[in-house]
């Protein structure tokens, strides 16, 4: 199964290395369950973090036609500052990929039956910002799930929100979550285990879905 995870300049390393090393590992304890690949959507080249210049290379382009995940991360930068005066804060670097040409991949990907999107931390604000999640139960960094409210998005307040076709993820460690719930939905329960146990990490919280009784308030 293709996971292909989406860089941006200014993205978060840790949005993109956690569930990449998970996943990796993963399809290494599966005998080849995964190939996880890191793209761009503009095509192969080096994306430059909103972390210290730190850079990872995007190896192919963004294609929303393939079976499988595509994984948005979030932004990483201060958070005040003033736009005018050229301040790369969070929200300006998740604005300017609401409107990049990684969009229109992405809102195929999630009219496409075969893929799930995924996202971790402010991903799930960008594609809200963007238009893609009106109505979607999602979650993202606690910081930000007012902002992801007013965009038309439905606020959980869970680690990680399945909503089939669309899992989201909360702040930035919760992409270890997002990673072994893929990896356990996906592969199994013995192979997620098998990466807990390797990264000597286990999953925090309930995956909120939308399923069973509602609950009452007590």
């Amino acid at each position: 199964m293709l996971i292909q995870i989406v860089l941006f300049d200014g993205f978060d390393p840790l949005d993109v290395i956690a569930p990449f090393e998970v996943l990796a590992a993963a399809g290494a304890a599966s005998g080849g369950g995964f190939d996880v690949v890191l793209v761009a959507a503009d095509g192969p080249r080096t994306v430059v973090s909103g972390t210290l210049g730190l850079a990872l290379q995007a190896s192919a382009r963004l294609d929303p036609t393939r079976p499988g995940y595509v994984i948005v991360p979030g932004a990483s930068g201060p958070i005040a500052g003033d736009p005018d005066e050229g301040a790369e804060t969070i929200p300006v670097l998740l604005g300017r990929f609401a409107d990049s040409p990684a969009v229109p991949l992405i809102r195929a990907a999630l009219h496409n039956p075969e893929v799930t999107v995924a996202t971790v931390c402010g991903g799930s604000l960008a594609l809200a910002m963007a238009g893609l999640l009106d109505g979607r139960p999602a979650v993202t960094h606690r910081l930000g799930m007012d902002v992801l409210d007013a965009t038309g998005a439905v606020a959980v307040p869970a680690r990680v929100v399945d909503d089939g076709d669309l899992v989201t993820a909360g702040g930035v460690t919760s992409g270890l979550d997002l990673a072994l719930h893929i990896t356990e939905r996906e592969l199994g329960p013995r192979v997620a285990h098998a990466v807990e146990e390797l990264f000597e990490y286990e999953r925090r919280g309930t995956v909120w879905r939308n399923t069973g009784r509602a609950p009452v308030t007590i």
